[in-house]
């Protein structure tokens, strides 16, 4: 399985950024994806998660900013990022498994980052 994640970059407080993740290698649309971040000095936390069957779960310090969706004919997940404030700055990961679970060391396939900025 290969994850490509990108979108990442330097916006502002209050900014949006969607983060796209594009999989190959399995058939996307049975498996669960997630999406984690990584700030320096922290570990790797989830932010948010999609099943095959489009039940969705998020960090509580995101929800109602940031929206997770998937494409199953572009074998893509996104990440809709809005509202951002300074804490939500990271290196962000997608992530690919059988089942969506909150403990990072659970998730077989990962992206590769995308690095986001935000500043206030």
């Amino acid at each position: 399985v290969q994850l490509q994640a990108s979108g990442g970059g330097l916006v502002q407080a209050g900014g949006s950024l969607r983060l796209p993740c594009a999989a190959s290698g399995r058939t996307f649309s049975m498996y669960a994806m997630g999406w984690f971040r990584q700030a320096p000095g922290k570990e790797r936390e989830f932010v948010a998660s999609i099943t095959s069957g489009f039940s969705k779960k998020y960090l509580d310090s995101v929800k109602g900013r940031f929206t997770i969706s998937r494409d199953n004919a572009k074998n893509a997940v996104y990440l809709q990022m809005n509202s951002l404030k300074p804490e939500d700055t990271a290196v962000y990961y997608c992530a690919l498994d059988s089942f969506a679970r909150l403990d990072p060391a659970q998730w077989d396939y990962w992206g590769q980052g995308t690095l986001v900025t935000v500043s206030s």
